[in-house]
């Protein structure tokens, strides 16, 4: 835990976990598991260029990450439905 790079894409990571958490505790989960699959991934390859001096390729995944989170995977829908 060096880098921005680590903590950015860490806190992404866990995000991603307790909304997987939430959604996965309902009686009929909505999502699939494969859903979660890409933005894991690209945090680890965000943190990897990172931490390789590739910034801009990491700052371009980062927002690819938060992209897909908003679109696909629609985490305001939680807040929007208590």
């Amino acid at each position: 835990m060096e880098t921005a790079y680590d903590w950015i894409t860490l806190a992404l990571f866990a995000g991603l976990i307790v909304l997987f958490l939430e959604r996965s505790s309902k009686e009929e989960p909505t999502d699939h598991l494969w859903q979660y699959l890409v933005p894991s991934v690209g945090c680890a390859l965000a943190n990897y260029a990172g931490n390789h001096g590739q910034t801009l390729v990491a700052i371009v995944i980062i927002l690819g990450v938060i992209g897909y989170i908003h679109v696909v995977l629609k985490p305001s829908d939680l807040w929007s439905k208590r």
